[in-house]
């Protein structure tokens, strides 16, 4: 019996591109920077760090607005390092270092540092002679930066793809990397292909949409809660 492909055997890799953005450090931006961690991470396929890097995002915003100061010219940067997330706030001020202070349970402030410290797997401070930059990395478990996470079913379909995109590659290139847009529309075909099955055999094509689909999302819902 033939295996099914593995993480480890991922035949077109998930491309997660560094991704930067200036911003003036005032409580409104939190909301809007958290939306676009979101958007990002689950573009990524990474949906599972969403929450733990929408908290990271918070504190090291807030912590420019309350010891740099509020209308701070502020950077946002989000890449892959290795296998983590990695999240770099940037800020003019070299002399305002963070500081993770053992705050009272019962204190209104002196909690931000202590909360990323929980959270994230690492962070730290870069100096630069104008700028410091302020980082924190959270662990995937993927298996490499361009690997996908997603389990079983995610390995299966991983396995039918690339038997479908090796039929649009040369002969001899079987077993090579496929490119996104390859096994996106490799993907596509199989759907297609199913599609064609299912009416073939009497079932109804829509209701099967209808019925993955929901699926789909209770499953993403009930992975994003763990």
């Amino acid at each position: 019996m033939e295996r099914l492909v593995d993480m480890s055997d991922c035949r077109c890799g998930v491309l997660r591109k560094a991704w930067e953005l200036p911003f003036l450090a005032e409580p409104e931006e939190v909301a809007a920077l958290r939306r676009i961690v979101r958007l990002h991470l689950t573009q990524w396929g990474l949906p599972e760090v969403v929450e733990a890097a929408q908290l990271c995002v918070s504190e090291l915003v807030a912590n420019v607005i309350t010891h740099v100061g509020s209308h701070t010219p502020t950077t946002f940067g989000l890449t892959m390092r290795d296998t983590c997330v990695r999240i770099e706030i940037g800020d003019p001020d070299t002399r305002a270092l963070p500081t993770l202070l053992a705050a009272e349970a019962d204190a209104e402030s002196g909690r931000g540092m202590a909360l990323l410290d929980a959270v994230a797997d690492r962070w730290g401070v870069i100096l630069r002679s104008d700028t410091k930059v302020t980082w924190c990395e959270l662990a995937t478990g993927l298996g490499s930066p361009t690997d996908h996470t997603g389990g079983p079913r995610v390995d299966r379909a991983e396995a039918l793809i690339g038997r479908y995109g090796e039929r649009g590659v040369p002969t001899g290139d079987t077993g090579s990397p496929l490119t996104v847009a390859v096994a996106e529309e490799a993907a596509i075909d199989v759907i297609a292909d199913l599609l064609h099955w299912l009416r073939a055999h009497g079932c109804d094509p829509d209701e099967a949409l209808d019925r993955a689909q929901v699926h789909f999302e209770a499953e993403c819902i009930s992975g994003l809660s763990r």
